[in-house]
Order: C-alpha cells, then structure tokens, then sequence
C-alpha cells in the first residue's frame, strides 16, 4: 500500500518566496518591465553596501594569508558559481594577479558554465572533491558562493576547505544559512524574494557580483594593485589596455607623452615600474628594488607612505 504524500513544508528561504509585489508582472508593457526589473536592482545595492563591514572583516583575515602566497578559491553552482568563474578571471588581466592564485570550481564542472547542470549542487561529495583537488593549504581563502546558503555542493567544498586548514568565505541571500554558520567570514546578503519567484540570476545574483567585486578589489587595493586610484599593475594585453597604461603613466607622472612612452618601454609594459622610474629619475634596476623593499606597494617605493 502506497504512504500518503507528505505535505509540503513551506521554504523559510526568502530567496524561495513569492515576491509580494508586481504579481502582474506578465501584464506590464515591454517599457514597465524594464523599469520595474531595473528598480528592483536597488535592493541589491542596499543588500552589499549593508554588508560591507562583513566583507572587510573577510578581506582583513585574507590579507596575511595573500601576502604569504595563499591563492584565491572560488566555490558556486550555477550563477552563483559562474559569478566565482568571473571574479577568478578578471583578477590576471587588472591586476596582473598570477592566474594559479585565483581559481574557482563550479558544480557540475567546467561545462556547468555554459550549460546548465542544476542536479550536479544536490552533491555534497563531488563539491569537497572539487575542492580538494586544488590541495587547499591554510594561506588559501575560499570563497563559497550559494544564494540559497543551503547548496550541498558549496557546503561539501567549504568543510573541505576549512578540513585542510584554508580560510572560508560566505556569501549568501538568506539569513541563518548554513554556508553562514559554518563559514569563517559570512556575508549576508539579504535582497529578499524576485520578481521573478526564485530566479536568482536577478538581484540576488547582482548583490553578488557587487559584493565579490568589492571583496577581490579591497584585497588588490591592500596588495599594493592600485597606486591612487590608478590600476598601476594591470596586464595590457592589446591595443586599449596598452594605450590605457600610457595614459596611466602619464597620469601618474605628469610626463610626457614620449616620455612615458619610452619608460613603459624600458620596464617592459609595467605601469607601476614606469611610474616609479619617472618619479624618482631613477633607472629600471633601482626602481625594481625600491618596489621590492616596499613589498610592491608604489606609494611606499615613492616615500610618501
């Protein structure tokens, strides 16, 4: 004999919810859709700038870690672990960060990150061993990514994480999570129910992507990346980025156009090592050491830190 269907529990994650407003939202014009999608976005906005003491807590405890070498993980399923893929990405070609020191694992592997593999989270196994395949060691941070705060495949890979001594980060779109509780650092990000009940690609998503940004430009900022707020270290790997470096350096100088030029020349298309050579007058050699003893940092190379 057949048991009964057990009633369904009602989901106590907002990110589940039914969003109470806009229940019309198939009725709206094209021009009311946009409008109202885009607003909605604004809770994202208050979601990670209320959060921004947690994610400088998390940057504070990652820096040391960085600064003796530790790497960069990144942990997601779905869009949350595509955002991850993103922000790994970005890091080489802004800041000139090694690329073996900012990875990241999405469920369902690398395919997952064009093509959907929505069953591959339910597997808390296969996220630690996607996990322990990049041999954590304790200088490594991790950055777990689920906007459930529940995704098995996350959790797997954070208790990894944190087994082989690695800092954990959190982030997550709904309250007392688990991903919250176990992780090291949590990051709250509270944007509520979609528009669209349960797609989380929208503002949920979009916090994540803010906080994420926030969170790797904090640490290349502390890292000595940026001198002012010129991105001193990025890698100019075409026409756009090399012209951008020139401006950069000119910026940073007040040289020349030639000379700037000439300059970047020499210090084989660094910014950071251009700018220092034109500031000090002093040659590529002694402008390495400077930066060297001034563990990269331009503004303590230049004396005015």
């Amino acid at each position: 004999m057949t048991e009964p269907a057990q009633p369904l529990r009602p989901d106590a994650r907002r990110t589940e919810g039914v969003h109470p407003a806009h229940t019309n939202l198939d009725t709206l014009s094209t021009l009311e859709l946009a409008q109202t999608l885009t607003s909605d976005h604004e809770v994202a906005v208050q979601a990670a700038r209320q959060a921004a003491p947690q994610l400088a807590r998390a940057a504070d405890a990652a820096l040391p870690r960085l600064e003796r070498g530790g790497r960069l993980l990144y942990a997601g399923a779905g869009t949350s672990g595509r955002l991850g893929v993103l922000d790994a990405s970005e890091l080489p070609p802004t800041f000139s960060w090694p690329p073996e020191r900012a990875l990241a694992v999405i469920a369902g592997g690398e395919r997952a990150i064009r093509h959907a593999a929505e069953g591959a989270e339910d597997d808390e196994a296969a996220g630690a061993q996607a996990l322990h395949a990049l041999a954590p060691t304790p200088d490594d941070v991790l950055i777990a990514v689920a906007a459930s705060g529940t995704t098995p495949w996350v959790l797997g890979a954070v208790r990894e994480a944190q087994r082989l001594g690695a800092l954990t980060v959190g982030l997550s779109n709904n309250p007392d999570t688990p991903l919250l509780a176990l992780t090291d650092c949590p990051v709250l990000l509270d944007t509520g129910p979609e528009l669209i009940s349960g797609s989380t690609r929208l503002k949920a998503g979009t916090a994540q992507k803010i906080a994420l940004n926030t969170l790797s430009s904090t640490l290349m900022v502390r890292l000595g990346k940026v001198y002012g707020n010129l991105m001193v270290d990025l890698r100019a790997g075409n026409a756009k980025l090399e012209g951008r470096a020139l401006r950069l350096v000119m910026h940073a100088t007040g040289a020349s156009e030639t000379a700037a030029r000439a300059a970047l020349q020499e210090a084989g298309g660094q910014v950071k090592l251009a700018v220092v050579c034109l500031r000090l007058g002093v040659g590529v050699p002694e402008a390495q050491r400077r930066l060297e003893a001034a563990g990269g940092h331009a503004r303590a190379a230049l004396g005015e830190a």
